[in-house]
């Protein structure tokens, strides 16, 4: 699965294809309302990796269903498939920063859980 932000910044994936291409076409789905919108991205080589750079026009706390063609868009050419999930929270399970949907929601409250029994 990939996270990426909701920003109108240019963000770049990373994936392992079954064909390396220059020209890819991304298919993204948005799996709340079922639609889908094509993009055309330049993919280029990097090690083992494809690395496709482009805007995405995600909403936060979304999933996408992500489809990867070799140039134009047809049920044979899929070389990648995966999930993206949006999010501006700071996910990095090493520092152990977790997402959670009750950041900044949910405030715990500690104190004095004594109580008396009569």
């Amino acid at each position: 699965m990939k996270l990426l932000t909701p920003t109108t910044d240019e963000q770049t994936i990373k994936i392992i294809p079954r064909v390396y291409a220059s020209s890819v076409t991304l298919r993204l789905r948005d799996d709340s309302s079922n639609t889908s919108v094509d993009i055309l991205v330049t993919g280029s080589k990097v090690g083992n990796y494809l690395e496709l750079s482009t805007v995405f026009d995600l909403k936060e706390g979304r999933f996408y269903d992500l489809k990867v063609y070799n140039g134009a868009v047809s049920a044979e050419d899929i070389i990648y498939r995966d999930k993206i999930f949006c999010t501006s929270q700071s996910t990095n399970q090493s520092n152990n920063e977790h997402y959670s949907v009750n950041k900044d929601v949910y405030v715990s409250k500690s104190g004095n859980n004594d109580f008396i029994i009569l």
